[in-house]
């Protein structure tokens, strides 16, 4: 076994250990959460495994990623609320949620998607340069309330 499977192994464990706490609401961030490479060479896909809790969080709350390469989310909502994850800077999930709170509930679209409570679902994205982006909550409420996370995109 490779280092990169132990490091993947210690990280599915240490979400399984925090999901299956009794009290409190854990946090799990790292510089590249959850990521496994499902090829190699410079257009190597990424998969991101995220939580969306009723505690209004997004775990983990930071992501790395690179920039040009398919990136896939697959996104549990652990709660028992409606969740939604969105992909965009700043001013794209303001006007988000203008939207949102207009009662335009469109939220699966290329850059978000709704998550019923216990359910997964899988958005992948490219992000097309390096920078930083969020993801974001707009169920009423939820982003305003800090359910968010930044994404960082290297070149």
């Amino acid at each position: 076994m490779n280092a990169r499977s132990l490091t993947l192994i210690a990280a599915l464990a240490v979400v399984v250990m925090a999901c299956s706490s009794g009290g409190g609401s854990p946090s799990v961030s790292s510089a590249e959460p959850m990521a496994s490479h499902e090829a190699s060479g410079p257009a190597a896909a990424t998969r991101i495994d995220v939580l969306l809790t009723d505690e209004l969080t997004i775990e983990p709350s930071s992501m790395t990623v690179p920039a040009g390469v398919p990136v896939t989310f697959v996104i549990t909502n652990a709660g028992a609320l409606e969740h939604e994850f969105y992909l965009g800077d700043e001013s794209a999930q303001t006007e988000h949620e203008t939207e949102m709170q207009a009662g335009a509930m469109s939220h699966d679209d290329p850059e978000g998607v709704a998550v019923p409570p216990g359910e997964s679902a899988e958005l992948t994205y490219v992000f097309p340069e390096p920078g930083e982006t969020l993801a974001g909550c707009h169920v009423a409420g939820h982003y305003l309330g800090g359910m968010k996370a930044t994404i960082t995109i290297t070149g």
